[in-house]
């Protein structure tokens, strides 16, 4: 489906049709109909939550058109070759393409689409085209391939250390930093830290195809943003541009700022030693400091001077808050109304008990996101494994009166009826391993107040308590039913023996 929440926050954001369609990524057209939608209908980011993709989809298209997959097709490699006669245009080629269709009795392509397909054909051509880029409107990353070195002081093992490379567009002024692997929390505290490094945001992130920033599980020619690289870009402002698959030109300046990173800071650096990362990076600062301030072979002026006065000054101001990675997990809503993450419970809304939902995870934070929906969030737990989170309002009614009952509350209203009966029902409440278990036999026992009056209970407890010093619910009912509560204490007495020893005789049973 078509991402229109994104479209609609860039276009809001004052991005042009062309990098709206690569950073979503959608046709130009696509774009462009989206934003004057949304522009006719007064739409203004922030969206509400409840303006889903599917719901904005029906707002925006009530009435959708006819699949282009259902119209004919031209025959594109015939078009290319008309393409390359003296005379002939596009628009010739469409009006006898038409034409075709309407003899055949087919339903043709508008020119739009005849346009868009020829367009994407000529894609797969080798024609290259320099892009004069403007201040402080790109950042290229990506990771060099020559990995640097620090060595274990204990075992002198060698590990490689992995270097983040940031080199703006326009002034080629370049931020590295080492780390130990390439994982997602590395990748991200890269981009952070190399925010912080230029001091400001700049309109465009141009990343390689790494699994870190693009998800493949949907083949290698459709390039989707990972959950946490689509909220980095949204926490800063920016819109993210991956680089095509295998096309290193795409993003020129990093690939050429690899390079020399790696003759001026690794080459450079290959007969010293570093014992830790931190080490290492204090390093790789002194030596980037002096390759940004080197002065350029062609031109006047130093990467550093040219990124101080060019772009600094049209870089978005960084935000107030850090971005903080999250991780995203999918989980079931269990009986009783929670999920687990890490062995620990969260309660979500008891309506969607059974459904898949999503969780967000922050080192602080736990959400819980039904579709595009925040249902739930609660702060993260740590320790001992078993852990509830519960908010009350997602409970069902009947749960939330029962948490209103506690043990003080049982005993004051015990003693309301009398001492014997206040003696039974903390003899109960403090009988169990979990003061919870007993709540149902307390609230038993002060309700049978109602069906044979105060006076009773209270001498059935007392009689209760003459016996054990632990009575249950049970036995107490038990001396209700039977009327022992109103029998006068007496010396127990021998029972009269049987005179008839068994009911029917060995006689009986000699037939």
């Amino acid at each position: 489906m078509t991402k229109y929440r994104e479209i609609i926050r860039l276009h809001c954001m004052g991005y042009s049709k062309r990098n709206i369609a690569l950073s979503v990524p959608c046709s130009r057209n696509t774009a462009a109909r989206v934003a004057d939608r949304a522009d006719d209908l007064r739409l203004k980011w922030p969206l509400p939550e409840n303006y889903t993709d599917g719901a904005l989809e029906k707002l925006l298209f009530p009435k959708t058109m006819g699949s282009v997959t259902e119209r004919k097709m031209p025959d594109m490699q015939y078009v290319r070759k008309e393409l390359q006669k003296n005379g002939v245009t596009k628009k010739l080629l469409w009006t006898e393409y038409l034409e075709e269709c309407r003899q055949a009795g087919e339903e043709p392509l508008m020119y739009s689409q005849f346009c868009y397909y020829i367009l994407e054909g000529e894609k797969k051509r080798k024609a290259t085209m320099h892009l004069n880029r403007k201040p402080g409107e790109q950042v290229e990353v990506d990771w060099a391939g020559d990995p640097a070195h620090i060595i274990d002081p204990d075992t002198g093992e060698v590990t490689d250390v992995w270097l983040f490379v940031g080199v703006m567009s326009y002034s080629q002024y370049a931020y590295v930093e080492g780390f130990l692997n390439e994982t997602m929390p590395n990748w991200i505290a890269a981009h952070v830290h190399m925010f912080q490094f230029f001091g400001g945001i700049p309109k465009i992130l141009a990343p390689d195809n790494c699994s870190t920033a693009v998800r493949h599980d949907k083949g290698w020619g459709e390039q989707i943003l990972t959950e946490s690289y689509r909220e980095l870009a949204e926490h800063y402002g920016l819109a993210v541009i991956p680089a095509r698959v295998r096309k290193p030109k795409d993003k020129p300046n990093v690939e050429g700022s690899v390079g020399n990173i790696s003759t001026w800071i690794t080459a450079a650096l290959r007969n010293e030693q570093f014992f830790s990362i931190a080490e290492l990076n204090a390093a790789i600062c002194e030596k980037l400091n002096k390759f940004n301030a080197g002065k350029f072979q062609k031109k006047d002026g130093s990467r550093a001077l040219l990124f101080r006065e060019d772009e600094v000054p049209l870089l978005s101001p960084l935000p107030a808050a850090l971005f903080e990675l999250s991780s995203w997990k999918e989980a079931t809503v269990q009986f009783n109304y929670h999920v687990s993450f890490e062995s620990m419970w969260y309660s979500v809304p008891y309506e969607y008990i059974g459904k898949k939902v999503n969780l967000r995870v922050t080192e602080k934070m736990v959400e819980v996101f039904y579709g595009q929906m925040r249902v739930a969030s609660h702060r993260r737990l740590y320790g001992r494994k078993g852990q509830y989170d519960t908010i009350t309002e997602h409970m069902p009614e009947d749960h939330q009166k029962y948490l209103e009952w506690n043990g003080d509350r049982f005993r004051k209203w015990a003693k309301q009826i009398g001492s014997s009966t206040y003696l039974a029902v903390d003899a109960m409440l403090t009988g169990g391993r979990v003061e919870q278990q007993a709540y149902r036999g307390c609230m038993g026992l002060l309700k049978l107040a109602d069906k044979y009056s105060v006076e009773r209970l209270e001498a059935a407890c007392e009689k209760a308590l003459s016996y054990t010093a632990s009575p249950s619910y049970k036995s107490i009912k038990n001396i209700l039913s039977a009327g022992q509560d109103k029998a006068k204490s007496v010396e127990p007495q021998e029972s009269a023996s049987n005179q008839y020893g068994i009911t029917r005789g060995a006689d009986y049973y000699r037939r």
